[in-house]
């Protein structure tokens, strides 16, 4: 477990050196009393493992740029890959002053050692209007553009990016959609139509991840109830991380096909295989019993199919992160729900 005394800490992600984990996440100082606040006040930490339990807190990866910059108020979600030269990339999110936050971009840094970065400053993805909700539609709380995952399907092949968008149709609470983005160097990058669909009964889907578990392929995400659709919460479903077994790691994705993993005790779950080979999914901790804003990274739970191979089950897992069973019938999709 990762717990910080002075700081929060929530969305993250990982990338392994021969043996070491490296594990970069979200921080805000715990002097900001209210959680809420942390978001306008969120550098990107680092730690390292030899097992993803026990963790050494080292100097932080990224901070907010000096003014006026794309990232000078928050640094935010991200991913990182390594180049066929060895220089490792990673791209985050970042918001500015000028915006007010309310404008998300994804830049990005490189590294040869993981330890110490460098922003490059020349590349800013946006959101295009051409197929991504933007804010001046005033139909969300902010431009949904963040949270990038890039992954390449083949060792010569070209990259590509999943990002949290949100398209520019549909109900207030039915528009999150798999933004895409594809690259032939890490550099250059250029926006895709999304991969997946809105009115699949989310509003956005958080912290995506592509993963091949046991010889399948899996989509993951997370969402809140509180930005899920009007049919959803009016039948009382609840959110978590979430899973989609998926064919391609290019898309399409049915989002409706989406299963809840984790109550909303967990959430931004990620997967990846632990020392001895066997996938686990790490998720930080959300809330408590009552409620309460936890901000800290739970130690791994192992992950495996279900019986019909429909989605991830977590084997084992603290008894507060289990949805129920059940599903309710929603017109013709069948959706998860639970307590």
């Amino acid at each position: 477990m990762l717990r910080l005394p002075a700081s929060w800490t929530w969305d993250f992600w990982l990338a392994k050196d021969q043996e070491t984990y490296h594990l970069f996440f979200l921080k805000a100082s715990r002097a900001l009393h209210d959680p809420d606040q942390r978001h306008w006040r969120a550098t990107i930490g680092h730690a390292v493992s030899d097992d993803l339990r026990s963790w050494t807190e080292v100097a932080d990866a990224l901070v907010p740029s000096d003014s006026p910059a794309p990232d000078d108020l928050a640094t935010w979600t991200g991913s990182v890959v390594r180049d066929d030269t060895g220089r490792w990339w990673m791209f985050y999110t970042g918001v500015d002053r000028l915006d007010q936050g309310q404008v998300q971009r994804i830049r990005a840094a490189t590294s040869t050692d993981l330890m110490t970065w460098h922003k490059h400053a020349d590349l800013i993805l946006e959101s295009d209007p051409r197929w991504y909700e933007n804010l001046a539609d005033d139909n969300w709380q902010d431009e949904a553009f963040r949270d990038p995952w890039v992954f390449r399907e083949t060792p010569d092949g070209p990259w590509h990016m999943l990002i949290t968008a949100r398209a520019r149709t549909g109900p207030k609470y039915d528009r999150g959609v798999v933004g895409h983005a594809t690259s032939p160097d890490l550099e250059r990058w250029a926006l895709q139509p999304p991969l997946s669909q809105p009115d699949a009964g989310f509003g956005q889907l958080e912290v995506l991840q592509i993963a091949e578990v046991d010889g399948r392929r899996v989509l993951l995400f997370s969402c809140l109830h509180t930005e899920m659709s009007h049919e959803r919460r009016t039948a009382g479903q609840l959110g978590g991380v979430w899973s989609v077994p998926i064919d391609r790691a290019t898309g399409p994705f049915d989002i409706t096909k989406a299963r809840r993993l984790t109550t909303e005790a967990a959430y931004s779950g990620r997967v990846l295989q632990d020392p001895s080979g066997r996938w686990v999914m790490l998720a930080f901790r959300h809330v408590d019993g009552d409620g309460s804003f936890v901000g800290e990274i739970a130690d791994p739970v192992p992950v495996a199919w279900n019986a019909d191979g429909t989605a991830l089950r977590l084997v084992d897992p603290p008894a507060e992160w289990v949805p129920e069973e059940h599903e309710v019938v929603l017109g013709a999709t069948r959706y998860p729900t639970g307590s």
